[in-house]
């Protein structure tokens, strides 16, 4: 199967499609499914440190993607860490790239990260299944959708104390002058406009799962408005940061030889930038009027990779009634749900372009994904035992 499998799948225009299984194509067997994630990233979260390991987590897709020549592959951000499947010519260099960070994320930020890989053909053999969609989010992200119970499965092994040495990478890191270009952690965290942005996730459990993920996106936009209505992310908002120490991820883990330079150099172009985009400018390489709406757009603020992952800006209110009707949902056993409320957004950018190829990972600033996957794995147990 070609690396160019992923991209040449059709685009879905609506994120509606996510529910109905007939838009996913099965995922080919000698493809392979890689996980990181930040170990002890609640206690992280916990300390302040959420910016610092929503990075990594980004820094996870940066490496492969960037070891990878930017080919398109599929992949989606989780707050503490991220999920890319890999085609099996480019596997050898993705884990080589996520041991180099491995090294990188523990001496320069002090965050252990696990990586672990399990490939399509076990994940069948097991039972279980893993199919793509494409959802064209903008004109410069197409975003990757995930069906089946294989994801959730191969996250299993890989973190299981029995199984996790025979899905651990061990491979030699590799080494680049630059292996997360691109990576930027330059804004600052975005307001609510409504008072609360929470952060959802949602597994449907039972029979009757797609039934149930439609119901959940009607209820999101009953409740929290149609359309762009609940984008955690408003152009009133966003701000690069004038704050040098806004920029010690990037700093960090990018630029650890020079950072007293790095980081003076970052904080005068944020400087600029903000001058630029006061005043409409235009310059041969960026639209500084045009470009906070691309950024919006190749926003990755809800997602699908069997569980719905979902940023939404809304009203105290707002977000009771969706605790009223998930936790209805979760008592008749239809679903397995978490969140956590915070009152902005973090947002952490791949820029490979200024006004082209790019997206914007979105989490719930002091906790977010992290914090809601508490409750989430809580309630995902218990119907698990349930059902046992």
């Amino acid at each position: 199967m070609p690396v160019d499998f992923y991209a040449a799948l059709p685009a879905l225009t609506r994120f509606a499609d996510l529910a109905d299984p007939a838009v996913y194509t099965p995922l080919p067997d000698s493809w392979t499914v890689v996980l990181t994630d930040v170990i002890g990233s609640t206690v992280a979260v916990q300390a302040g440190r959420y910016r610092d390991v929503n990075y990594v987590g980004a820094a996870s897709i940066a490496a492969v993607l960037n070891a990878s020549d930017r080919v398109d592959i599929p992949f989606v951000f989780g707050g503490d860490g991220a999920t890319l499947v890999v085609p099996p010519d480019l596997l050898d260099d993705s884990l080589a790239a996520l041991a180099a960070l491995q090294i990188h994320a523990s001496e320069r930020l002090d965050l252990p990260l696990r990586v672990g890989y399990v490939s399509l053909g076990d994940i069948r053999a097991a039972g279980h299944e893993v199919a793509v969609a494409r959802f064209q989010a903008s004109p410069n992200y197409a975003q990757a959708l995930f069906l089946g119970s294989g994801m959730g499965w191969a996250e299993d092994q890989i973190k299981a104390p029995a199984t996790a040495s025979q899905y651990a990478s061990v491979v030699e890191p590799a080494s680049g002058a630059d292996p997360y270009a691109g990576l930027e952690c330059r804004w600052e965290d975005i307001p609510s406009p409504y008072g609360e942005t929470v952060s959802l996730l949602v597994a449907a459990s039972g029979g009757a799962q797609a039934d149930t993920y439609r119901e959940v996106l009607r209820e999101v936009e009953d409740i929290y408005g149609t359309g762009d209505a609940p984008h955690p992310i408003t152009l009133d908002g966003l701000r690069l940061s004038s704050d040098p120490r806004r920029l010690s991820p990037e700093v960090a883990l990018r630029h650890p030889a020079k950072a007293v330079a790095a980081r003076a150099e970052l904080w005068a172009r944020n400087l600029l930038g903000r001058v630029l985009i006061r005043r409409k400018a235009k310059t041969s390489e960026t639209d500084w009027d045009a470009y906070p709406r691309l950024l919006r757009a190749a926003t990755d603020y809800r997602k699908f990779d069997g569980v719905l992952r979902m940023i939404l800006a809304g009203t105290a209110e707002q977000r009771q009634r969706m605790e009223r009707f998930l936790t209805a949902r979760y008592d008749k056993g239809e679903l397995a749900w978490g969140l956590h409320v915070s009152d902005r957004a973090v947002m952490t950018c791949l820029v490979y372009e200024r006004m082209g190829q790019q997206v914007h990972f979105i989490d719930g600033a002091n906790g977010g994904y992290t914090a809601a996957a508490v409750p989430f794995k809580k309630r995902l147990k218990a119907l698990a035992a349930e059902r046992a």
